[in-house]
């Protein structure tokens, strides 16, 4: 098989910036990778999420506070630009959000909301990112599974720091300071448990 007349144009943000707007682009190794927008179960998931870490960790509201928890953030970390669903940074490392369309600081920890389809993306290709952009915590998050997994980048690459699943409640690096509950992530509310003195307390 002959050469093509012309090699190939390795990807950037213009075609980012040209992608329809149903869809979520990003570009790893100078290819474009598209997909649709997410589900309902992803997006109960990551909202649910975000509305826990960033209340107690972003806005320090019954917790320690002390980080930026951001929603979607566009990632240009060199010539790669990723969406995570979600992502984190220190305020030490980054005292001020910074302005414009986008990030070049990665950040300390960010999660992937994962799925059937995109699973394979975000386990392999977007994994080799955040591993040399030097991403200490990354969480992937399968709502379909009901499964947490939690990866810390380690010298020799990432290591399964703990996984959980269910109804469980956790401690989860690096948010260990506060128990996380995982039902809501799944779309269910636990069930009011009694007080001291009982149901009728």
């Amino acid at each position: 098989m002959g050469q093509p007349a012309e090699p190939l144009r390795r990807a950037g943000y213009e075609d980012v910036l040209a992608a329809p707007p149903n869809l979520v682009a990003e570009v790893v190794s100078g290819v474009l990778y598209t997909s649709p927008r997410p589900a309902a179960e992803h997006s109960v998931a990551s909202s649910e999420l975000n509305v826990d870490l960033g209340g107690l960790f972003g806005r320090g509201r019954g917790g320690p506070g002390g980080w930026w928890i951001l929603f979607e953030p566009e990632l240009h970390l060199g010539e790669d630009i990723v969406v995570p669903d979600l992502a984190g940074w220190r305020r030490s490392r980054m005292p001020q959000s910074p302005k414009g369309p986008f990030f070049t600081l990665a950040p300390d920890w960010l999660c992937e909301v994962v799925s059937p389809s995109s699973a394979g993306h975000d386990r392999i290709r977007k994994m080799g990112v955040y591993r040399k952009a030097e991403v200490a915590n990354v969480w992937l998050l399968d709502p379909l599974a009901r499964t947490l997994e939690v990866f810390r980048r380690e010298a020799a690459g990432w290591l399964r720091a703990g996984a959980w699943g269910g109804d469980d409640r956790v401690h989860a690096e690096p948010f260990e300071a506060v128990e996380l509950d995982l039902l809501p992530l799944w779309g269910e509310r636990r069930e009011a448990e009694p007080g001291p003195g009982g149901a009728g307390a």
